[in-house]
């Protein structure tokens, strides 16, 4: 099932003057509805989102109480660590402007039966099934972002991508190349739905394609 960023309603924050900042956040999509990720990854990519890395992992139940150790000592704890550590799960580092909020927002409220009622085109809603088995989770806040991206991901960056001249360079050095080239061949090529056609080419020709990993930690 695919959706539009317009069906899951993301409030964009006003932008004031040309500016690039580039917020990062952590997403893992379940163990019961790994089989549905090319979905849950499509509807992540329709939102505006760039996957920096992707790795799907089995994490052991020692790892998963260390990634859910701000939730120790709750009730839901043990069955929390038991379901996440009962098959691979595939996590994400997410980027784009208020990815943190964004993300939360295409998710939806963390109990899927409260989803449905509330927020029936979110991910949660249309994938979970309960407040334990609901899909995916992402981080809370920037602190827990940085926390469960270093988590997943050691090596990754997470700072912003800075303003001014440092970000006029990197569009210089990264994006403009890229871009260019594509609408180089768009011409060359004269597509019958060149919107369609140059968005596949950057996706191919992305110099910045997410690292794949198969691990278990």
């Amino acid at each position: 099932m695919k959706m539009s960023q317009n069906q899951i309603n993301i409030k964009e924050p006003a932008m004031v003057g040309p500016r690039i900042h580039v917020e990062r956040t952590l997403a893992l999509i379940k163990p019961d509805v790994l089989h549905k990720a090319e979905e849950i990854e499509d509807i992540i990519l329709r939102s505006g989102f760039h996957i920096v890395q992707r790795m799907k992992v089995h994490l052991s139940p020692e790892k998963c109480s260390d990634f859910y150790s701000e939730q120790y000592g709750k009730m839901f704890f043990p069955s929390l660590t038991a379901y996440m550590s009962s098959g691979p799960i595939i996590a994400l580092e997410l980027a784009r402007h208020d990815a943190i909020n964004v993300w939360r927002q295409v998710m939806g409220p963390s109990n899927s039966l409260k989803a449905k009622e509330t927020h029936p085109e979110s991910v949660r809603a249309i994938y979970g099934t309960d407040d334990l088995r609901n899909a995916v989770h992402g981080s809370y806040c920037l602190t827990s972002a940085e926390r469960e991206i270093r988590f997943m991901f050691p090596e990754a960056p997470i700072e912003p991508m800075p303003t001014g001249r440092v970000a006029l360079d990197y569009l210089d050095l990264f994006v403009n190349p890229t871009l260019l080239s594509g609408l180089f061949n768009l011409c060359k090529q004269k597509p019958s739905d060149p919107y369609v056609w140059l968005a596949d080419w950057l996706l191919k020709h992305n110099t910045n394609r997410p690292e794949v990993h198969d691990e278990t930690i």
